[in-house]
């Protein structure tokens, strides 16, 4: 026997049948974006969340440290100028460690002299983006290319 669904508007039903369960949703993958600039934050923000990311931010090197112990996200966006510990100091805690779980980094950042991406990737991340080098939309594609 079929099942009448809430109408969804008034004229509207839905019906879910043996043979056609209604379907869950998927979990949507997870970013968490660690950028102390608000305005950028805030366009981040909006370009993952219309792109179908579940969106985490942090505004410093300590509230990133945070997040990522209690949010468990599936990557992470990280700048490295930022204020009480910079991205540097964050990539430093994670290696030192081994027990947090191992996720993508990708770096976005204005600092741009070869030494800063050496040393971030000496430091585990695996990608490093200056930002004025790519467009949003870049970005969202290389993080759907790193979680796939």
């Amino acid at each position: 026997m079929d099942e009448i669904m809430p109408a969804k508007t008034p004229t509207e039903k839905i019906i879910a049948t043996p043979e056609a369960p209604a379907k869950k949703a998927e979990p949507r993958p997870s970013v968490l974006i660690a950028e102390d600039d608000l305005f950028l934050l805030k366009v981040f923000q909006v370009k993952f969340k219309k792109a179908g990311f579940n969106v985490i931010s942090a505004k410093d090197g300590n509230e990133t440290l945070e997040k990522l112990r209690t949010e468990n996200p599936d990557i992470l966006l990280l700048d490295l100028v930022m204020p009480q510990k910079s991205g540097f100091e964050v990539l430093e805690e994670l290696k030192r460690n081994p027990g947090a779980k191992k996720i993508p980094i990708i770096i976005v950042s204005n600092l741009g002299q070869e030494s800063d991406v050496k040393h971030a990737q000496e430091l585990g991340a695996d990608e490093y983006i200056i930002k004025a080098n790519y467009t949003l939309q870049q970005i969202v594609d290389l993080v759907k290319k790193k979680i796939a």
